[in-house]
């Protein structure tokens, strides 16, 4: 089976100019990764699209999970 990643499982605070905390919270274990990312492209990319792509999804989840 395939989950899914969709933009609801992450929350956005804005943290300072140019740098957001972004916590991704996995769907199946519940459990949550928090850190703060001052890329603004893939904020972009995610946060400020109507539907944003699976990939640039996966990379913010990779960068949430590294941190």
């Amino acid at each position: 089976m395939t989950n899914l990643i969709h933009i609801s499982d992450f929350t956005f605070q804005f943290a300072g100019y140019g740098h957001y905390k972004v916590t991704y919270t996995s769907p199946v274990t519940l459990k949550s990764y928090s850190t703060t990312i001052n890329n603004m492209s893939i904020i972009d990319a995610t946060k400020n699209e109507d539907e944003p792509k699976k990939t640039d999804l996966l990379e913010l989840k990779r960068i949430c999970k590294s941190k």
